[in-house]
């Protein structure tokens, strides 16, 4: 099984942003280090608690900083962006560093109502209109329009040798139908779903028409994943994401994911209670026997290539060592 890593870029409540962005870029080269396929990086703004909204920044940081594994966005928000812009960002990376790049793409807001306002001025109108943008983001990176389109004689340059892969990434059966009908691989956020995941795969496995000659469906499974020596130990280094999740939907959480310390002391309501629980049962936390089982569980009703992990703790000790005791008892 192909493991990779998803990250957030959390910020610790004893972290500035600078130190939390350091700590993704020490994450990626762990994880290169460790056989991990990809490291994707999401964009989100103005959220407190989360430091990055430029991924194509980052990327940029964090490709000069590594040699071998895949680096892409997860996701770039492109209702935000013209299709050309981000195929000449993209192109970009792709010639900085060869054969390395994926653009993972996604429509969500990433940040609230105000923000989305600040960035666009039409983001609901350009959600709408997502699948034109996404054919017209597809024929700039293919360097390829019709000869009458208004386009035909622009390319997003610079042209790399080896063009970046495109994904779309979602959570339901319209990001899959999109995917399929485009031809292009599919990430599943399961981490961050209710919906069925399996139904929503199958039909973008169903319904799969191929791009290029010799392409084929092929998904990523993305989850929320605590692996420490003990369960007892993962039980509680999981906590720290979860009160804060709690703390977010209540419009608090602005210092950051809390300590330990911290979220063992935040008093727990009845609705919080059954809230986290919820929660939990959307995660995985354990040993690394009881992560790789559940892994490989997931693998096996999901029927995917590939699972990408999403870890969130306070101490980046602690999710270092998450992706590590993972590492060393699957790949």
């Amino acid at each position: 099984m192909k493991l990779s890593i998803l990250d957030q870029s959390p910020i610790s409540s004893n972290q500035t942003a600078k130190e939390a962005l350091d700590e993704s870029m020490k994450l990626a080269q762990e994880g290169e280090n460790l056989g991990y396929t990809r490291y994707w990086i999401a964009e989100h703004h103005d959220l407190p608690g989360l430091a990055c909204s430029a991924p194509e920044v980052m990327l940029s940081y964090i490709g000069a900083n590594t040699n071998t594994i895949r680096i892409g966005s997860g996701a770039v928000l492109l209702p935000y962006y013209r299709p050309y812009k981000l195929a000449e960002v993209f192109n970009m990376l792709a010639t900085l560093f060869p054969n390395r790049i994926d653009i993972g793409i996604g429509r969500a807001p990433g940040g609230s109502a105000e923000a989305t306002n600040a960035l666009s001025d039409n983001f609901l109108q350009q959600v709408w209109n997502m699948p034109q943008s996404v054919n017209e983001l597809l024929d700039f990176l293919d360097d390829h329009f019709p000869e009458d389109h208004k386009y035909s004689n622009v390319s997003a340059s610079p042209l790399p040798e080896i063009s970046p892969v495109p994904w779309i990434l979602g959570t339901s059966k319209k990001s899959a139908i999109s995917a399929a009908k485009n031809g292009l691989p599919y990430a599943f956020g399961q981490f961050m779903s209710d919906n069925d995941g399996a139904s929503i795969i199958q039909t973008y496995m169903d319904s799969f028409t191929p791009r290029k000659k010799g392409d084929r469906p092929t998904v990523i499974l993305t989850v929320s994943a605590v692996c420490a020596e003990t369960t007892e130990r993962a039980e509680e280094i999981a906590l720290s994401s979860l009160v804060w999740s709690l703390l977010k939907e209540k419009g608090e959480g602005q210092l950051g994911v809390p300590s330990i310390q911290e979220a063992k002391q935040y008093v727990l309501n009845e609705t919080e209670k059954n809230t986290l629980q919820k929660m939990k049962q959307n995660m995985i936390i354990g040993d690394p026997h009881i992560v790789k089982k559940k892994l490989n569980e997931l693998q096996a009703t999901y029927k995917v290539d590939e699972i990408m992990i999403v870890t969130i703790t306070h101490s980046p000790k602690d999710r270092i060592q998450s992706y590590q005791l993972i590492a060393e008892e699957m790949l």
